[in-house]
């Protein structure tokens, strides 16, 4: 009898708030792809971004935007992570060097958010705009800093680059095909990652806040943000199957090698997060924070001041 994964394993997926469970799953997933894979370079990479979110890298303040958090950089990591392998599966294997290249830039793809110490200005989030290509300037000072191959930074950048909302992928200037695919597994995980998380539409207040602060797009509330949710996820989606060439479908690879299920359990966490959301926006703005119980982020969201 075919064995069907109970509720527990698949909300686990999307429970990566603990860093150290975390590295245990990636490594998990790295193992089969090559259970020979040496981690000691991400290894050191991972917890210098933790330092980094943390406030405890030389130089830096802790990175305290809300939405664009600690545990949305490992949601994407993670995610990244299982479609990699489902590529890997369908037969298009992976090498080192790729599983390297693409742990290290969902790691660092919103390092961006980072300020310096003594030049801290409000929470970051006034770089909205600019903040992955604020992240690949950190990138490249960082790998020198290490002394890290110069070859890999050019790499990263194209790379990061893919997670820029406001840069189209075509103009996005790939040395090769294998740097176009991983750029389109990283664009799809930073998409992908975040939405399926099942606290989604409770930090979209978080993003909301971060928004105001950049005095980026036209949200007139919380609510406004969550009704325009919906018109977003039909743009995601179309950019997933088009831009990214529904790379996401690989992500059943990985769950058919892992679970035993052709599922793909982002895909279905992300719908059930819109199906859910078209409930809350269907009541007035007096009632919906009613039904956006998780977390205890209403009650977080409430206790700071809407930037002007």
């Amino acid at each position: 009898m075919k064995n069907i994964p109970k509720s527990a394993d698949i909300y686990s997926l999307f429970d990566n708030t603990d860093p150290d469970l975390v590295w245990v799953k990636a490594m998990g997933i790295v193992s089969r792809i090559n259970p020979g894979y040496d981690f000691t370079l991400v290894r050191a990479v991972f917890d210098d971004v933790l330092r980094l979110f943390h406030g405890e890298y030389p130089g830096y303040g802790s990175i305290k935007t809300l939405y664009h958090d600690l545990h949305h950089t490992l949601d994407v990591f993670l995610c990244a992570l299982r479609l990699l392998h489902g590529v890997h599966v369908s037969g298009a294997q992976q090498s080192d060097d790729k599983i390297t290249l693409v742990m290290i830039a969902t790691l660092l793809h919103d390092i961006g958010y980072v300020q310096r110490q003594g030049k801290e200005n409000g929470t970051g989030a006034q770089y909205t705009q600019t903040h992955v290509k604020r992240g690949i300037a950190f990138m490249r000072r960082y790998l020198a800093e290490r002394h890290f191959p110069s070859s890999m930074a050019d790499t990263l950048e194209p790379i990061m680059l893919s997670t820029d909302p406001a840069l189209k992928f075509f103009q996005i200037n790939f040395p090769d095909d294998s740097t176009r695919m991983l750029s389109k597994i990283v664009g799809t995980a930073d998409l992908t990652g975040q939405m399926a998380d099942r606290t989604y539409l409770e930090k979209l207040l978080f993003l909301y806040l971060e928004f105001r602060e950049a005095h980026f797009g036209n949200y007139q509330n919380t609510y406004d943000m969550l009704r325009q949710t919906k018109a977003f996820y039909e743009t995601t989606r179309e950019k997933l199957d088009s831009v990214y060439g529904g790379i996401y479908s690989y992500l059943a690879f990985h769950f058919r090698d892992t679970m035993g299920v052709e599922n793909n359990y982002y895909l279905e966490s992300i719908e059930k997060n819109i199906a859910y959301l078209s409930k809350v926006i269907a009541l007035n703005e007096a009632e919906y924070l009613s039904m956006l119980k998780r977390g205890g982020i209403v009650e977080k969201s409430r206790t700071i001041p809407v930037p002007a």
